[in-house]
Order: structure tokens, then C-alpha cells, then sequence
């Protein structure tokens, strides 16, 4: 077997490594070289800078280029800088970065190999990868189309005559007719299309491989570590071929689809493994942003080469590159502890967070950690190394913070105005439902919930058609014929949303599901006349027809339009002032920002003052609150609308503290089921009854009713959010539990601790460490 090559930092690389805290590998525990970069706009641009590198120092190459929200920043930096190549702003950056600035990259020169594609669908719809590569890499990267190797469903394996619709009716494809007979006509014809698909993914693999395969490979990663579609269990020598997912992906996925229902029936068709590591020389990078995708590339890096954790076939290439931010760094061992190692004083979060993690790697309370087991770790003998206390006064402490944090989570506050805000509808509900509702017990607490987004696109046409069948249903009613005359309809009429509101929770409460649906059917009523500006039953009733067709008609996952986006959000609406109903609380008390920078496109707005941060100081001065919740998001990735409500949410609370002097302001931050705080990172420690959990998941259940088929759910949990947020907060529990002892908890003289089955983390902090936490507004826009 030939020796591998001995691998060479790009002159890019160069230059990133030596404004990055790390080195690029960290043998023998990490396997491949990787660069870490501080934020997901840095990302973009170390990648942007990389790629024009190879292809000034290759022309005529061959890339492959990835779709989705990673890329963002990545495109956005080509664009720019092919688009003002010639400025002298940009021919100053071109030569720091190590690039040659008089030899702008001949774009049209390279080969591009599109990597993967869902099947079947309509390459012309704005979801399919077909379209998306044509946008923002054919078209906007100047790209040649003759020589661009694509996906189009419609000229892969279909005989003349034959459409995708003719072929598989309802967009299933059966693939046991690739080894059984077809017993009906049509499955003859699709045992036909498949061997013909088979053939076609052959040949383009061939075409490929004529190319001398992929010389510049650009993916992300997934959330069980696929790369390509390549999941979990994937042939490391695997070729381009058409293949089912698995959940993971397809939860990934079906906010492209438009549901998971969606996106359960889709076949893929993506390049191998064996294609991307066909070509020795191949550059091949994996950017990754974020917490949520720590674990899948610390397994990548880490791990010895293994079916389970595909990206490890990139052990291979001399020339693969992880390209990563911090928080996506986060579970690299190595890494972690050189920070320690670089540390002046380590403190008492980091002792806490070290011996945390030594007493659930050793099953032990923090209490009985000895000091042979804080010298069995390297991180435990580098703690008592840098602290002058014992192990035993170590430990005490870390008990002693533990036990404190608890009963910070049972102290409830009185004489408090309450500011809850969240991205989207049910982020507080499923962050911290337990102390909300335990301070809406004391009656002297005032409580604002603000939900800063519309929410539009968690919201299938499906679900919609349901709501404007239910209101055919009701609106020729005396009763609703009775209310429109009596102005009951009028969208400013408070009361009257209160009464929708109460309506439908006295269905709840009478188990009546036609006491349920008459409420819903009032609220969208109440909405078509909001929306439409038609105060005419008969009007009304005649646009019904219309809103079904379209519901029906339309594609899962189109971009809908402005007026059918803001039903859609408005029915979130009505959702989350149910949930708030639920408790107690009218409609005026839940607020509605609908800030801009949400459009439902893929790639959002960044925030912007006007619109999106003077709706919060508003708010702000209405409210004058004591206590502000921000679901609290490091870095911009995952769903980046909350990273972009948490920096609009910072700006306004600058200016508000600045204008009403209020700087006693707290912010309690939150994370939901898309983030885990560390205990060592909360400071709150809420206790959760089996009681909370079923109010948890029947307020849920009722109230997002939108939501609970979990169309679009997390990649951890097959089933409704409630059901993963109470996972995810037993977790907690248990981890406290090891921590502390069970007998902490069972033996505990207070019923609310004998009771805890679960706990919610929260961080609470001062004004001016919530701006320290967060990046301002204004330096984010000024990195892109």
C-alpha cells in the first residue's frame, strides 16, 4: 500500500491557524486536521477564501459544493468577492488572506458535481437541491452549466412519455421492486424506472471518475454524521447511488419538505464515500457550526474509521479539513484541554464543570470523588495542579454550588413584572413552563409573553386545510351569522378574542371536541377578516374555497405568499394565546413582534435597528419589566433565528437601560430542545415534578395544536417536542441525581424535592453580562 502524502497547510490555512487558539491536529486523538474559527460568519469567510485559493491554484477543476443553511456565509463571501474583485478594500483583504489578488479565479473553467438530491421531486420547486445550485452556484458563482454534472429527477431513468406524477403517483418509491416482480402495471413500470435509475447513478459515477473525480469537496454534516446523504452505516467505498435515510435525516430535512410525513417518503440520490475520496488530492472540507453538531464531529475527528461515523472516511485524504466554530469544538478532548492548560486561574466554573463531568464518568457523587480519581483524569490532576484547595474542599464546594442552585430554582418572586420573549411560539413553554407557572401562582407577579417571529413556516398546508374545512363547517351557523352581526368579529375587539380564546378552553375542559373546533373556527375567522380587510360573511365564505384549493395544491415546503405566511403565523398566534389562556392570562398579555428579519427564505435577514430592535424597546417601555427570559444561543447556528432575537433582544435592552436608567434589569436565559446547558453554565436549578410533566404535555397538546403530529421534529425524538423537552429535563435530573446522591432527593424534608423527577437549567444574569455573553448587533453585521 502506497504511503500516504505528507499534508500541506494551504497558505489560507496558514493564516487562519494563526489567529486560531489551537493548532490544526492533535495526533494521535484526532485524525484529521481541523481549523477553529470564533462564529458561523467567520465560518463563511475562512471557507470563501480557501475555496477561491484552490481554484486560482486549479483551474479547470472539479468541486462539489453543498446546499442548505451551513453555506450561507460561504456564498455570500464568493459572491462578494467575485463581484468586487477589483476594489482596492477587497484586493487588501485578497492579499492578507495569502491569495493572489492580480489573478481573479476563472469560475467558468471548473466542472461541477452536484451531491445529492431528494427523490423524486420537481427539480423547479424551490426546495429541491437542483434549484438550489442552479441559484447560488450555476447562476451566482458564474458558473458554466455545460460543464455542471446535475440531479434533475425529470431526466433521471423515465421513459419517454413518462412523468415523476405517472410514475409513482404518490411520490413513493418502493425499492423491494429492485428484487421482486411487479404485480400490477405500474409496478412493472417502476420495477423498469428503477433498474433504470440504477443505471443512471452508474453512469454518472463513471462521469465523475472520467474527471479524475472531485478535486474540491465542500459538505456539511449531519445529525447522525452523514455527509452527501451518506448516513450512518454507509459502505465506506460506497458510489453514487439512490438510497433511503434514516430518521435523522429526514427530521433534518422536513422543514425543506414541509413535514416530516413529507419527507419520510423521500428516496435520495447522492454521490458515495468511495466518490469523494476517489480522487487521492481530492480538498475535502466539512464545516460544521455550533453545539448541536459537537457530538457528530467530535466523533468524526476522534473516532478510528467506522461504518457508524461516516466523515471518518476522510481519514484518507491528506488534504481533508475540518473547518469548525468554537462551539461545534466543544467535545474535541485535546482542545478542550489545552484551554485548560492556557488558563492563568481556573474558576470555580471550571472546577465545577470538571468535577461534574469526573463524577458522571466515575458513577459517583461529587462528595465521594476521591483524590486517586482526580488523578486518574487529566483534567481532574490539572484542576488540583492549578487550585490550592484538597479534593475533599473541592468537592464540598461544587456540592455546595449544586445544592444552592436548587434552591434557587424553588424561590419564587413577588412583586415582579415579567418580560418572557421567545423565537418561535412554544420556545418558553418548552424552556422553563415549570417556573413560569410557579410564579404565576403569586398573584403579585405581572407576566408579558413575547413571541418575536411568526412562526409561519412550522405551520403545513395540511393543518390548514383541516382549519378552513372546520370554519365551512361553522360559519353558515345561526350562532356565527348572530356574532357577525353583532360585531363579535371586529379585530380589535379584545374581548372578543378573549371569548375565542375562552371558547376553546372550555372545550379542553369538557373533553368536547366540537366546543374545541368551534373556537378555532372563530379565531380564523376573525383572522380572514384581519388579514382580507372584509367584513362580509358571504365574501368570506366565498374565499374559503379558494384557501382550500391553494392548500391542496401547493408543494410541501414553497415559499408561500405574504397574505397565506401571515394566516399561517396568525394561527401560531392563537396557539401560544391559548397556552397563556390556559394559565390564566388574556390575550393582552401575549404579544406578537412579527419582527421582519424573518422571511421564511433559507438564507433570513440580519436584524436591523428600525425594524426589528425598536418593536422590543417598545415593548420594553410598555412593560418596564424586572425580569427579561431570552433564550440564550452562543453562536449563530442551528435555528439562527434565535441567535438573531437573542442580539436584537441585547441591542434593545442597551438602549432601554441607557434611556430609563434601568440597569437592575435581569435576564434569565433559557435553552429549549435544540441546546443543553452544562450544570457548571446554569446558575438555576428548577425542580420538575411527574405532575408539571403532565400539565407540560396536555398544555402542549391542546394549545400547539399545530404542532402535535411533530411535523417538523428534533432529530432526537420521533414524536411531539413536549415529549423531548420532559426527556431532556429528566436527563438533568438525573445527572443532579449522581451528582448529589439519590438519597438528597428522596430523603429531602421538603415534598417539592422528594418529588423532583426533573429539572430545568437556567442562567441568570446581569445586564452587563448578558452584553458580555452576547455579540452587539452592530459587530455582527460588520463581520459578514
Amino acid at each position: 500500500m502506497a504511503a500516504k502524502k505528507s499534508p500541506q497547510l494551504s497558505q489560507v490555512e496558514k493564516i487562519a491557524l494563526q489567529h486560531s487558539p489551537f493548532k490544526d491536529l492533535y495526533p494521535p486523538t484526532e485524525k484529521i486536521r481541523t481549523i477553529v474559527v470564533e462564529n458561523f460568519p467567520a465560518l463563511g469567510k475562512l471557507t470563501a477564501f480557501r475555496f477561491l485559493e484552490w481554484v486560482q491554484n486549479n483551474p479547470g477543476g472539479v468541486i462539489s459544493l453543498p446546499t442548505g443553511k451551513t453555506p450561507e456565509h460561504f456564498i455570500k463571501w464568493v459572491t462578494h468577492l467575485l463581484n468586487h474583485w477589483d476594489e482596492p478594500d477587497i484586493q487588501k483583504e485578497l492579499e492578507a488572506y495569502g491569495l493572489n489578488p492580480t489573478q481573479k479565479p476563472d469560475m467558468r473553467s471548473l466542472h461541477f458535481v452536484q451531491i445529492d438530491e431528494f427523490y423524486p421531486i420537481n427539480p423547479w420547486q424551490h426546495n429541491s437541491f437542483f434549484f438550489y445550485v442552479n441559484q447560488y452556484y450555476i447562476d451566482g458563482f458564474g458558473l458554466d452549466p455545460d460543464k455542471a454534472l446535475l440531479m434533475d429527477c425529470t431526466k433521471i431513468g423515465l421513459p419517454e412519455g413518462e412523468t415523476l406524477d405517472s410514475v409513482w403517483p404518490n411520490l413513493e418509491v418502493d425499492l423491494s421492486l429492485r428484487f421482486r416482480p411487479g404485480n400490477t402495471l405500474l409496478e412493472r413500470k417502476q420495477k423498469d424506472v428503477l433498474h433504470r435509475i440504477d443505471q443512471w447513478t452508474l453512469e454518472y459515477e463513471e462521469k465523475i471518475r472520467a474527471l479524475g473525480g472531485i478535486g474540491f469537496f465542500l459538505g456539511g454534516i449531519g445529525p447522525d454524521g452523514h455527509i452527501g446523504f451518506n448516513v450512518r452505516g454507509s459502505d465506506h467505498l460506497s458510489s453514487t447511488r439512490l438510497t433511503p435515510t434514516n430518521y435523522e435525516t429526514q427530521a433534518a430535512a422536513a422543514t425543506d419538505l414541509g413535514g416530516i410525513e413529507v419527507a419520510r417518503k423521500r428516496l435520495v440520490i447522492t454521490i458515495g464515500l468511495g466518490t469523494i475520496t476517489y480522487n487521492p488530492d481530492c480538498t475535502a472540507i466539512i464545516i460544521a457550526a455550533g453545539e448541536t453538531k459537537a457530538k457528530v464531529v467530535a466523533d468524526a475527528i476522534q473516532q478510528e474509521k467506522n461504518i457508524l461515523y461516516p466523515a471518518t472516511v476522510l481519514q484518507d485524504l491528506p488534504n481533508a479539513r475540518f473547518y469548525i466554530t468554537r462551539g461545534a469544538a466543544k467535545l474535541l478532548v485535546e482542545r478542550q484541554f489545552h484551554c485548560y492548560q492556557e488558563k492563568q486561574h481556573f474558576t470555580d466554573q471550571d472546577a465545577e464543570k470538571i468535577i461534574v463531568d469526573l463524577a458522571l464518568k466515575k458513577k459517583k457523587r461529587v462528595t465521594d470523588l476521591t483524590k486517586r480519581d482526580f488523578q486518574s483524569d487529566r483534567f481532574g490532576a490539572l484542576l488540583l495542579k492549578n487550585r490550592p484547595e484538597t479534593p475533599q474542599e473541592l468537592t464540598r464546594k461544587v456540592y455546595q454550588s449544586l445544592v444552592q442552585k436548587i434552591e434557587n430554582g424553588t424561590r419564587v418572586l413577588s412583586n415582579t413584572r415579567f418580560l418572557h420573549t421567545e423565537p418561535h411560539h412554544d420556545d418558553i413553554m418548552l424552556g422553563y413552563l415549570p417556573h413560569v407557572v410557579r410564579h404565576i401562582r403569586n398573584a403579585s407577579n405581572t407576566h408579558f409573553f413575547a413571541c418575536l417571529t411568526s412562526g409561519f413556516t412550522s405551520v403545513t398546508n395540511k393543518h390548514m386545510l383541516q382549519l378552513v374545512k372546520n370554519l365551512q363547517h361553522f360559519i353558515d351557523t345561526p350562532e356565527f351569522i348572530q356574532m357577525m352581526e353583532e360585531g363579535y368579529f371586529d379585530p380589535e375587539d379584545e374581548i372578543g378574542r378573549n371569548r375565542d380564546v375562552w371558547q376553546y378552553l372550555d372545550g379542553v375542559a369538557a373533553n368536547s371536541t366540537y366546543q374545541k373546533n368551534e373556537g378555532t373556527a372563530r379565531r380564523l375567522l376573525r383572522n380572514l377578516i384581519t388579514i382580507f380587510e372584509e367584513y362580509d360573511r358571504q365574501n368570506i365564505k366565498n374565499r374559503l374555497p379558494e384557501l382550500e384549493h391553494y392548500f391542496k395544491t401547493q408543494y410541501p415546503g414553497k415559499k408561500d405568499p405574504q397574505h397565506i405566511q401571515q394566516l399561517k403565523g396568525m394561527c401560531r398566534e392563537w396557539e401560544a394565546e391559548c397556552l397563556w389562556g390556559y394559565f390564566g392570562w388574556n390575550c393582552s398579555n401575549v404579544r406578537h413582534l412579527r419582527l421582519g428579519f424573518y422571511t421564511g427564505d433559507i438564507f433570513t435577514e440580519e436584524p436591523t435597528i428600525e425594524r426589528d430592535v425598536n418593536p422590543i424597546i417598545k415593548l420594553l417601555e410598555e412593560v418596564n419589566p424586572d425580569i427579561v427570559t431570552v433564550a440564550l444561543d452562543p453562536e449563530a447556528s442551528g435555528p439562527d433565528t434565535h441567535y438573531k432575537v437573542l442580539q436584537a433582544i441585547a441591542e434593545a435592552l442597551k438602549r432601554y437601560e441607557k434611556s430609563s436608567g434601568r440597569s437592575d434589569i435581569k435576564v434569565w436565559g433559557y435553552r429549549n430542545v435544540w441546546y443543553r446547558f452544562h450544570p457548571s453554565d446554569a446558575n438555576i436549578f428548577v425542580p420538575v415534578s411527574l405532575n408539571m410533566f403532565s400539565v407540560m404535555d396536555s398544555a402542549f397538546m391542546n394549545s400547539f395544536i399545530s404542532q402535535k403530529d411533530a411535523s417538523f421534529p428534533s432529530y432526537e425524538h420521533d414524536g411531539p417536542f413536549s415529549e423531548l423537552a420532559q426527556k431532556i429535563q429528566v436527563d438533568q435530573y438525573q445527572k443532579i441525581k449522581t451528582c448529589l446522591g439519590r438519597e438528597w432527593f428522596y430523603e429531602n424534608p421538603r415534598p417539592m424535592i422528594r418529588a423532583t423527577r426533573g429539572l430545568v437549567f437556567l442562567k441568570e444574569l446581569t445586564l452587563e453580562e448578558f452584553y458580555h455573553f452576547s455579540q452587539e448587533l452592530r459587530q455582527m453585521l460588520e463581520s459578514k
